[in-house]
């Protein structure tokens, strides 16, 4: 369970009142859907309860809030995503994919933190983070045509020659062409995950 600033590991109670009214037990305040989103980023602990039965309902208020926030324009789940889910109720597998879908955001969490903190160091350090993984891309693609090459693979420096030496230059333009474009559409990405 994610402490709160305060160091508590005790979720805050949030009471939902037949108005549809929401109230923080912590701050004795009415709140809004925003203000758990808010909580929910800053990774607050809370649970929602229904103010006259004392059900949780914790997990139908997190699914309205998506929804709120697909229904502003922030849309994170692809349509076909949210089919395939749905196909996923009533199937056998039904029960493992809540543990695949939780596995599977805390391995992208842990690596989108790993890519931030890899580039905010490259940029502190003043260099181009997209030169340095060109530059670490192609140190890997040499160290690994200098294996195949002396395993003897056709068509790899230090390999016999079964082509004529007029067409690899050509291969090597498609190649940095091809790989120009990979590294566009990655820095692309890349950028996207520092601005979240």
């Amino acid at each position: 369970m994610a402490q709160s600033p305060e160091g508590d590991t005790a979720p805050v109670i949030i009471k939902k009142y037949a108005n549809r009214r929401l109230y923080d037990t912590e701050s004795s305040s009415y709140i809004t859907l925003e203000h758990l989103s808010a909580m929910t980023r800053q990774g607050r602990e809370f649970k929602v309860v229904d103010a006259k039965s004392g059900d949780d309902i914790t997990h139908s208020v997190l699914t309205q809030i998506i929804v709120e926030e697909e229904n502003r324009g922030t849309t994170l789940l692809p349509v076909s995503f949210l089919r395939q889910l749905i196909a996923m109720y009533g199937d056998q597998m039904q029960s493992m994919v809540p543990h695949y879908l939780e596995a599977s955001m805390e391995a992208f969490r842990r690596n989108q933190e790993q890519v931030r903190s890899t580039m905010m160091g490259m940029m502190a350090g003043g260099s181009n983070p997209f030169e340095a993984l060109a530059r670490q891309n192609m140190a890997m693609m040499k160290a690994a045509t200098d294996i195949w090459g002396a395993a003897g693979v056709p068509g790899v420096p230090g390999a016999p020659k079964a082509e004529t030496p007029e067409a690899e230059p050509a291969e090597s333009e498609a190649d940095v062409k091809a790989l120009k474009a990979e590294l566009k559409a990655l820095q692309a990405k890349i950028e996207k995950l520092v601005k979240d």
